[in-house]
């Protein structure tokens, strides 16, 4: 299988567990918003209605959840070409704005109803049992999501297995409040519905935070950033390394990178060396999934200096211009290998093999000279 059938395979695997453990997730919410808010509906419990409507925001996140996992899946396009990714960052963005939303009502309703006691309700065994099954059923889908999640990498179905964990810990709050009203404590039910909406609101600025920060291209934390600087530094024929730059896509992480090499090094070696680049740090670090390599044989401020040079076609038809006069009909066998160096050019001539100058490097730089920017000038010859 080559590497694109198998991207594939790999990208249909992670889609279909992903759309699996979602539409489990999504039953079980169904079940429990439906059950939660009946229950807390007819035994008087504000805090179960609440904890009720947490469900069926996860029901919604579950929706979310099935349609970026799909369009996630899918391959690079003319109009994506780095994939769909970010169609997971932009969705679970939508879900921390849902959350904070349903959060700021459930906000205001409770501290209403802490404000006019009138409006507390008496919560009994109806409510306390209805809790009790939520949290045993949420913190089965957290293991079981969580554990889809770390497989395949996801940031979603991670975020989908803390939206069941939270729902665990607000149906244990309401377990805490139910038995305190029922001791003669009504207020506690009020007071357990204003946690676990601040709970929700909580989670959703934190969703909205992460998805936010990646969806502007936040690189990495300086201490990720260092680890891959040391990969970069322990490949050898890598000299140095600058601009290295980084951004989130989904699960994964972008980088590219300018690695100095040494500047008499072939364009084929310098290639073979950004290469390994890559694999070294794409095989260390799981998250990451590609390392643009640019090789520069300089460093930055020298190759600055290079910028305003003449390309191969001026500099050539210049050289032999005032070369052939010295060198006649052997010019025109002659190949010419160009180093551009802190602001001048290094001219390797590299003879046809039989062949002997009948002038020195140095009389030929000399003749050069009136261009400005020849520095020197060698003159090699192959080995047959």
């Amino acid at each position: 299988m080559n590497a694109v059938s198998s991207a594939r395979a790999e990208a249909q695997q992670s889609y279909t567990a992903k759309r699996r453990v979602t539409l489990v997730g999504a039953m079980v919410n169904a079940a429990l918003a439906v059950g939660k808010i009946i229950s807390g509906t007819i035994g008087q419990s504000q805090a179960l209605v609440v904890d009720g409507v947490h469900s069926l925001s996860d029901l919604a996140s579950d929706a979310l959840v099935m349609w970026a996992a799909r369009i996630g899946s899918l391959e690079a396009d003319h109009n994506h070409p780095y994939g769909h990714e970010r169609f997971e960052t932009a969705a679970t963005l939508a879900v921390g704005m849902v959350l904070l939303l349903i959060a700021g009502g459930f906000v205001w309703d409770a501290v209403t109803r802490l404000l006019n006691p009138e409006m507390l309700g008496n919560p009994g065994w109806l409510a306390l049992t209805a809790a009790i099954v939520s949290v045993g059923c949420k913190e089965g889908l957290y293991h079981y999501t969580r554990q889809v999640a770390e497989q395949y990498k996801s940031d979603l179905i991670r975020v989908n297995a803390w939206h069941h964990r939270s729902d665990a810990l607000s149906s244990v709050i309401v377990i805490v409040a139910v038995i305190g009203s029922m001791a003669g404590a009504p207020w506690l039910d009020a007071a357990a519905a204003l946690v676990v909406a601040l709970m929700v609101g909580w989670m959703g600025a934190s969703l909205g935070w992460k998805a936010g920060r990646e969806l502007v291209d936040t690189g990495l934390e300086p201490r990720q950033l260092r680890t891959i600087s040391r990969l970069i530094d322990s490949v050898d024929g890598v000299l140095g390394h600058g601009d290295l730059r980084t951004r989130k896509m989904g699960g994964a992480t972008l980088a590219d990178v300018r690695v100095q090499v040494a500047p008499d090094i072939s364009v084929s070696e310098g290639h073979r060396i950004g290469d390994a680049v890559l694999e070294r740090v794409r095989d260390s670090l799981e998250h990451v999934s590609d390392v643009f390599v640019h090789v520069d044989p300089e460093p930055e401020e020298a190759a600055t200096r290079s910028a305003s040079l003449p390309l191969r076609g001026e500099v050539e038809a210049r050289i032999r211009e005032i070369w052939t006069p010295l060198l006649g009909d052997t010019l025109a066998h002659c190949e010419l290998l160009l180093h551009y160096r802190d602001g001048r050019i290094d001219i390797d001539l590299i003879l046809p093999p039989g062949e002997t100058l009948k002038i020195r490097g140095r009389d030929l730089a000399h003749a050069a000279q009136p261009l400005g920017y020849i520095r020197r000038i060698r003159c090699l010859q192959p080995v047959d």
